[in-house]
């Protein structure tokens, strides 16, 4: 018999297509300030949660998935352009959702920024919340972003 999960959290786009579940609830909510999560989103940061890969599942609808780089994807509503996810290619990697596309995104507050080294000037956004630059000072994170080659047509 196999077990039935109940969602934690829901979410979407825009207009309904493309539905997903998080089986536990969204962890390491943050902002992320990085050029390719502002052209991800068209804005001037992305806003993620997420958990472990098999705590996740889409649940009504395929998405279409953008490989933003060789070491990541992003997917999106490919009827209503909503984005919806990014990941890390890598079994290990949590899944993120986009804190927008939540049914209560009021439910998982931001409490780290990232990739504040493009942070734009005039951005001036949750100012007591931590920040880190991409890779931070931990010499295995920046390696691995060392590694990245963008696809994102700059």
């Amino acid at each position: 018999m196999s077990e039935v999960k109940t969602p934690v959290a829901t979410g979407g786009c825009q207009c309904g297509k493309v539905r997903y579940a998080l089986y536990v609830a969204p962890q390491n909510s943050h902002a992320c300030h990085c050029r390719m999560c502002q052209r991800a989103t068209g804005g001037v940061f992305a806003v993620l949660a997420g958990g472990p890969k098999s705590e996740f599942e889409w649940t009504k609808g395929e998405p279409a998935i953008f490989a933003s780089s060789n070491l990541a994807s992003r997917a999106f509503c490919r009827d209503c352009g909503t984005p919806l996810s990014f990941s890390y290619n890598m079994p290990e990697a949590r899944f993120y959702v986009t804190l927008g596309s939540l049914d209560e995104p009021g439910s998982a507050p931001i409490i780290i920024q990232y990739g504040v080294e493009s942070r734009l000037d005039w951005v001036k956004f949750c100012e007591d919340v931590p920040s880190e630059s991409t890779g931070g000072d931990d010499p295995k994170a920046q390696a691995f972003f060392a590694k990245m080659e963008s696809r994102q047509g700059l």
